[in-house]
């Protein structure tokens, strides 16, 4: 391991990853309005999977200073967002409201009690405490979030940076060449609260890896991750399952982490940068200080960039507070000697698992949200087909669906400010600006306004085309009209005829009159170049000529 004669310790970690991944529609799934939680629900016994209630919408008596503090920290809009408006029993008719009232739903496992890990191969396992594991759901966003939570105290600040660096990864980045996986841990366990081990990592396993990516295009899942997931499975994998997903994001699941040091005053630059950028431990021959992660030049403003230090000071409820954020990953280190800091329900560590995860959750949502939007228009676009007349329809349909969920999430889950407090709205700031989630908003709006104008004109394309027609099936029909009809003069005399010849008549007149109008239709786009020539002062006689001669010359369009 590093060296860490001079680093300080950890006393209490905590972990908190978020893999934003995209739901995928099933052959067999429901309707639009009943949510991918309804069928999870329904799996009663055959899924791990209960629909929280939280403190929010169960007993009072579960509900803490630490919950009212959460609440009162965001706006009234973003309240409703997270909370919704009537999420308490029996409101709307059932236990939990309805699901317009809960734009968000989660749902826990209670299973997993503990995960072992190996970082590298030859370390020494390391246990953490699974704190929750959640997956949250979104009315009307194909999107799902799955949260799980670890802690665990007495680390040493390399193993820290180990476990931010390298748990977490959906999959293995590549292997060195004497086969061990890179970047990711060495060996995960997911562990029941007796002990026992219910899945473990295959990271290591390269060509089960390589050949799914080789038949399926795909990356494979990590068989701990897909095991966490169940009965979700990869929309990529041969197992069967009507909630399917697809990785949306990077393969790195966005990450926050508390860490609570002896004295956080003995953190060097190299360490904040290395825990701010998530880097992982320096080499084990290395000194802490001795080589930067990056080049110096990368890294002049980082301290600008991606640290928040108004808490930086030896003053205050918690001194030496600091906070780093580079959008994937949200850290706090402070001092463990402060009561503060590290109170579950009123301090920092509160904040940290609750108005920090929140605005750290509500970025991620949103890029995630805005990705899958994207997503949707190129499957849109590589299905259609311009000589298919239902591959068409089918184009418009999905483009206007779009167009209008597009609407509806911009209304109820986009807002550029969150919290008027200044710590909240600071961090903010901060995630969303380096997720790059304004331009990705805005480039994601132009593309789906720019379908939607392009089937505006289509369809008034085509209704200028029908216009067209009509006027001259409408034209050409004027002359036989006016003709018979001038002065009422009847061209056949049939009036006091029987009525078996005025039949006839009626018939022979209606059929060649239909005949006609179709006839008509049909040569309508050559009349009306017809009719264009006519109207052309610049044509001569011949030109005219040549232009009604051209309405029944085959190959004329």
């Amino acid at each position: 391991m590093p060296n860490t004669s001079t680093a300080p310790a950890v006393q209490h970690f905590r972990q908190a990853l978020l893999w934003p991944l995209r739901l995928m529609p099933a052959p067999d799934a429901k309707p639009a309005h009943h949510g991918p939680w309804h069928v999870l629900r329904e799996m009663g016994d055959a899924s791990p999977w209960r629909e929280e209630i939280d403190e929010y919408t169960g007993d009072s008596s579960r509900f803490h200073e630490r919950h009212y503090n959460e609440f009162v920290s965001f706006l009234p809009y973003v309240q409703r967002f997270l909370y919704g408006e009537g999420r308490s029993k029996g409101k709307s008719g059932e236990e939990g409201g309805n699901d317009g009232d809960s734009p968000m739903r989660i749902f826990r496992r209670r299973d997993v009690a503990a995960v072992r890990m190996v970082p590298q191969a030859g370390d020494a396992p390391i246990t953490l405490d699974v704190v929750h594991c959640d997956l949250y759901f979104f009315f009307d966003i194909d999107v799902v979030l799955l949260n799980l939570e670890v802690g665990a105290d007495n680390l040493s600040l390399a193993q820290a940076q180990d476990l931010l660096y390298r748990f977490g990864r959906a999959y293995p980045a590549g292997w060195s060449a004497d086969g061990n996986a890179l970047h990711c841990m060495a060996s995960v366990e997911w562990l029941a609260a007796d002990g026992s081990v219910l899945a473990r990592s295959d990271a290591q396993q390269r060509d089960a890896f390589l050949s799914h990516v080789a038949e399926h295009r795909a990356p494979r899942i990590s068989a701990h991750w897909a095991y966490l997931m169940q009965p979700l499975v990869s929309d990529h994998s041969d197992d069967p399952g009507v909630l399917r997903y697809r990785q949306i994001e990077y393969y790195r699941m966005p990450v926050m982490a508390y860490l609570s040091l002896d004295d956080p005053k003995r953190l060097s630059r190299n360490d904040f940068i290395r825990l701010g950028l998530v880097t992982g431990a320096a080499e084990a021959d290395a000194a802490r200080d001795a080589h930067l992660p990056y080049a110096e030049q990368h890294l002049a403003d980082f301290e600008h960039k991606y640290c928040y230090d108004r808490f930086w000071v030896d003053a205050g409820a918690a001194p030496n507070t600091r906070y780093l954020c580079n959008g994937h990953a949200l850290i706090v280190v402070g001092d463990a000697r402060s009561e503060f800091f590290c109170c579950r329900d009123r301090g920092v560590l509160a904040q940290f698992r609750h108005q920090h995860f929140l605005l750290f959750l509500i970025a991620h949502f949103q890029k995630a949200s805005l990705l899958m939007f994207s997503d949707q228009l190129v499957e849109a676009l590589k299905r259609l087909d311009i000589r298919s007349t239902p591959s068409v329809k089918q184009f418009k349909r999905a483009i206007r669906s779009s167009f209008e969920r597009f609407l509806r999430f911009t209304h109820r889950y986009w807002f550029h400010e969150i919290s008027e407090q200044a710590q909240v709205r600071a961090l903010s700031h901060m995630c969303t600006t380096h997720l790059g989630l304004d331009p990705l908003y805005d480039e994601v709006k132009s593309r789906i306004a720019d379908m939607n104008t392009y089937l505006d004109a289509d369809s008034l394309r085509r209704q200028a085309s029908t216009v067209v027609r009509l006027t001259v099936v409408t034209l050409f029909g004027l002359i036989g009209t006016v003709t018979t009809g001038f002065l009422g003069m009847n061209l056949l005399a049939e009036a006091d005829a029987p009525l078996w010849r005025k039949a006839i008549w009626f018939g022979v007149v209606f059929v060649f009159t239909t005949w006609l109008t179709i006839y008509t239709m049909v040569k309508s786009q050559r009349l009306s170049d017809f009719i264009d020539a006519l109207s052309n002062d610049r044509l001569g006689f011949r030109g005219k000529l040549g232009a009604l001669a051209r309405v029944w010359r085959s190959g004329a369009d």
